[in-house]
Formats: structure tokens, sequence, C-alpha cells
């Protein structure tokens, strides 16, 4: 499946593009990713760093480290969540994106629910749902 995806923005300040398809999609529970969502999990896709190009409002883009190894970015305008990754260690050079944030459509073949033994305790995950921890 090739082709680029372009995403953006809640208010249009940063538009983005991947150059490759998403991989390895996570709905990730842990405390960190549904407060940075303000949801019951988040959703990310990932791709090698190189094929991410930001293509408008990289002077809007601004970074959070959340912990010793993980960075956030999201936009200081409307605040949308759009990348995490690792500063450091294995996967440093890959980078996740929100793929709520995305505009083009996107199928992916497989996902997953991780930290699940997280998750918000109101939230029912349902059984036919694929879990990993």
């Amino acid at each position: 499946m090739a082709g680029s995806y372009q995403g953006s923005c809640l208010c249009g300040s940063i538009n983005y593009e991947l150059l490759s398809p998403p991989r390895a999609l996570s709905h990730c529970h842990c405390s960190q990713c549904r407060k940075g969502h303000g949801a019951a999990f988040a959703s990310y896709a990932s791709v090698p760093r190189s094929d991410l190009r930001i293509l408008l409002g990289a002077d809007a883009l601004t970074s959070y480290a959340s912990s010793e190894s993980v960075l956030r970015q999201f936009c200081s305008h409307c605040g949308s969540s759009l990348f995490w990754s690792r500063r450091q260690g294995a996967f440093s050079d890959w980078i996740s994106t929100a793929i709520g944030t995305l505009d083009t459509v996107f199928t992916p073949h497989k996902q997953r629910h991780v930290q699940v033994a997280s998750k918000a305790p109101w939230f029912e995950l349902p059984d036919h749902w694929a879990q990993t921890e």
C-alpha cells in the first residue's frame, strides 16, 4: 500500500504528511495517554521518523517530555495531540502519530489495545477487542 497520508491539527495551524503507511496501530490505555487525549485511550500508529514531513506550522509544534524517554508533541494553538516518540533507545528512529488527526483515509490491517491494566475504571473494554498488555 503505497502513497502518502495527510494530517492536521484541529485548528489547521499544523499540516503534516506521512510518506509511508502507518504501522503498529495501538490504542493505549495508560494514564499519560488518557490525560494527553482527554479520552478513555489514545490511538497511535507509527512510521519511521524520516517519513514524517511537517508541511505547515512547524513553529506551532510544541514538545513536552512526559517522561525521561518519551516526548509528546502538540499544537500550541489548539492543543491537538499529534505525535509521540522515544527520545533514546529502541524505536527512537520511529514516531507515532495520533491517527485521529489523519485527514487521509487509513484502514489498518491489525489493531491492539495496550496497557489495559491501566484503563480508566469507568471504561468497559469489549471482549471482542484484541488485547495485549
